[in-house]
């Protein structure tokens, strides 16, 4: 089997499709996760049934979503307890169209060989463990991006989440572009305990064939980018999941059209031993 569809047990084993692919498939069945299918390559570079499969795959989600997906790497060893790869490996948003959409998936696929892919493998003991998958999933266009601790990861404290937002699609957050709002809530008494509004200069928009950087509206710059009910919505999302996984979650959520979807969940890989 060369393509394999979240929420299926195909693609529920980290050892078979890497942490970021298992990890949403498996909260998929409960959780708002846009759906999407993981493609197992056999090289670097897509062979002729793989392209055919891709087709009739990206058809069938694109007839139940919008028609442009998000193409990301969900490589062996990714989103693990040792290592998280955060920002290793290439993600493409707002892709339309078949060719393109195969393009980025060899793309990422090629981003697993690159010499700093290699070097930081090799760094956290996974030098052998060189084995690409590609995650193809329906793009969600944010109003708003979140990344979301459920423990805080500057201190270790346990009783509290952290959220970090800004306008726009996450790759201005997550890149280090802009300077992020910065939550910190109690887990026991849903209370926002420390409130951080930054001037957020710039935002990360669609635009034909990807994404681009603008600056942010006068407007918003100053602006929260988010309620308390937004806030306490992330913390018991982020509660919630720590409690099913297991371990402390880094989550990345985007909200759009009144609704946050969860595109990434893996554990906290920097998180100091400082007790709560």
């Amino acid at each position: 089997m060369n393509i394999a569809w979240l929420g299926t047990p195909a693609t529920q084993d980290p050892r078979r499709v890497g942490g970021k692919a298992a990890h949403l498939s498996r909260l998929a069945a409960f959780l708002p996760v846009p759906p999407g299918f993981c493609i197992f390559p056999n090289g670097h570079r897509l062979t002729n049934r793989q392209r055919r499969e891709l087709a009739e795959n990206y058809k069938q989600l694109t007839r139940e979503s919008s028609l442009s997906v998000a193409v990301r790497s969900s490589a062996i060893g990714e989103d693990g307890q040792r290592a998280s790869f955060a920002g290793q490996y290439e993600s493409y948003l707002n892709i339309q169209g078949v060719e393109k959409v195969a393009e980025a998936v060899e793309r990422c696929i090629e981003s697993v060989y690159t010499a700093r892919a290699v070097a930081y493998r090799q760094s956290h003991g996974l030098a052998g463990q060189i084995t690409p998958v590609v995650l193809v999933q329906q793009f969600i266009s944010a109003d708003v991006s979140c990344v979301v601790f459920s423990v805080d990861p500057r201190t270790g404290a346990r009783d509290r989440v952290v959220v970090n937002a800004a306008w726009g699609l996450g790759e201005s957050l997550v890149g280090g572009m802009v300077t992020p709002d910065l939550y910190v809530i109690a887990k026991n008494g849903l209370e926002v305990l420390a409130t951080e509004i930054a001037e957020k200069q710039v935002m990360t928009i669609t635009c034909p064939g990807g994404t681009c950087e603008i600056p942010v509206p006068r407007a918003l710059r100053s602006k929260p980018c988010l309620t308390q009910c937004q806030l306490l919505q992330l913390m018991s999302l982020s509660a919630d999941l720590e409690a099913r996984q297991g371990w402390p979650v880094d989550l990345e959520c985007v909200y759009a059209a009144a609704k946050f979807y969860l595109v990434q969940c893996r554990p906290i890989t920097t998180l100091r031993q400082v007790a709560a």
